[in-house]
């Protein structure tokens, strides 16, 4: 998820004899689950895809936001004004918990963000979509952020200390956000006519972009094995795009919502719910930059980061000042 299109460096998984003794001891470590820390040796292709996944994650945090942030003036009471400005708030703060682990490999956080401003790097397909009314947040939280915890469980206890130690905080809060997502969803399905069938439209359109955002199935995904193999991921996308379905599908029926697949059935033999095919030509369009929002949200985060830039400058000669101070003081 926080991978799409993530280059590990890596053609093909080595064998163990192909492998060097670094190599080697690096591997039995991950394979006896003992964390990987910053100082520790590491292959260098690991330490790259470590840093394009936790940049990609942390950058998918930030622009995460705009959506959302686009519906804080316009939320239909102060309560859920409140409760929405609390959530983008959130969002911002895993962005920060995400760029400080990515910065433990190597890259300063400068450097990061101005990756994701050239458009070197990227951020999750889904964030290129636009949020058209209410009910959009609604299907943001219990469906995005859902995915998105089907994901992130899992990489709590990927090798990467600090990447998996930031990943325990990010999940506490990522489970709030998907129920008040669940519970703007709920409140209007048991509306008026005209709520139910707003809500119903988001999740008609939020629907597949969700599926997506797992990314393209194992077996056209090259460097999952990789991965895999040194427990930066976990599972495989296709196993995690089926356990979301299976979660998802009695909770639309709770809300007495349809999913938008006519193929969507209940499979008795697999024991899991059998799904219609994703458009993957729309995932690989919006991918490389040709979605609903992909310039606008580039502009805007741009745009922020600018209008934001004398409130760094500003707290970097604070603290410049107070560090003086404390020097003359001594």
């Amino acid at each position: 998820m926080y991978a799409q299109m993530v280059d590990t460096g890596v053609k093909r998984v080595k064998s163990r004899e192909e492998m060097s003794p670094e190599e080697r001891d690096f591997q039995d470590r991950v394979d006896a689950d003992i964390k990987i820390e910053a100082k520790d040796w590491m292959p260098e292709s690991y330490r790259r895809t470590l840093i394009r996944q936790i940049s990609q994650h942390a950058h998918s945090e930030i622009v995460g936001m705009l959506p959302e942030g686009n519906w804080i003036t316009r939320a239909p009471s102060l309560k859920r004004k409140a409760i929405l400005l609390a959530k983008v708030q959130d969002e911002g703060g895993h962005g920060l918990y995400l760029y400080s682990a990515a910065e433990t490999l190597g890259l300063s956080r400068e450097q990061l963000i101005e990756q994701l401003h050239s458009g070197k790097a990227k951020y999750s397909s889904i964030f290129n979509y636009p949020s058209l009314t209410w009910a959009d947040i609604g299907a943001i939280g219990w469906l995005v952020d859902g995915a998105a915890i089907m994901n992130q469980v899992t990489l709590q206890r990927c090798s990467y200390g600090p990447y998996s130690r930031a990943m325990i905080r990010i999940c506490k809060e990522e489970s709030f956000h998907q129920r008040q997502g669940y519970d703007i969803m709920m409140t209007l399905a048991r509306g008026a006519a005209e709520q139910k069938a707003m809500a119903q439209d988001a999740l008609n359109r939020w629907w597949w972009p969700s599926l997506m955002m797992f990314g393209p199935s194992d077996d056209q995904s090259p460097h999952s094995a990789q991965s895999m193999q040194w427990k930066i991921k976990l599972y495989g996308n296709d196993e995690l795009r089926q356990r979301f379905v299976d979660q998802t599908v009695p909770q639309a029926e709770y809300l007495d919502l349809t999913l938008p697949d006519p193929d969507l059935k209940w499979n008795e033999e697999r024991g899991h719910y059998d799904f219609g095919a994703i458009d993957w030509q729309e995932f690989f369009h919006v991918i490389n930059g040709d979605g609903p929002c992909n310039r606008s949200r580039l502009r805007a985060r741009v745009a922020a980061h600018e209008e934001g830039r004398w409130v760094r400058e500003a707290a970097v000669a604070y603290a410049q000042k107070k560090t003086a101070h404390k020097r003359t003081a001594a």
